[in-house]
């Protein structure tokens, strides 16, 4: 599990002491998984996280969360950077409207384009469903 907190000035979320930085209770870890704290959308910056995942003998990493255009996609491409084989899961991702010279671009376009970015080259993106059923085999 990773926690984003924000240490960057001007930062309006994912503050300390803040509500927006509360993992959801959807996706509480478990009392023996850890929490990563991060403070960059990459979550391998600055944390522990690649000494943990090497130590565990890690070799394939499922990736979800928000926002598929910041952290999800920069962790993903760090991950294939380490030699990680990635899955993403796309329906577990979520992003928001961005704004690009004067253009609206909706969400579902962004985290479409974000993922169809990430597939192939840097991971595999599946639904969960289909994540699961690939590791139960």
């Amino acid at each position: 599990h990773i926690q984003h907190v924000s240490i960057r000035p001007g930062a309006t979320f994912f503050l300390p002491d803040t509500d927006g930085v509360k993992i959801h209770e959807n996706v509480r870890p478990l009392a023996n998984e850890p929490v990563f704290q991060k403070h960059y959308p990459n979550a391998f910056r600055d944390t522990s996280l690649l000494a943990h995942l090497r130590g565990a003998d890690a070799l394939r990493l499922v990736i979800c969360g928000m926002m598929t255009h910041m952290c999800v996609d920069a962790t993903v491409r760090a991950a294939f950077d380490h030699g990680f084989e990635c899955m993403v899961a796309g329906d577990a991702c979520a992003t928001k409207a961005l704004v690009h010279e004067g253009r609206t671009v909706a969400a579902p376009d962004v985290h479409a384009a974000f993922l169809a970015a990430l597939s192939g080259t840097y991971a595999t993106v599946l639904t969960t469903a289909n994540i699961i059923a690939q590791l139960s085999l």
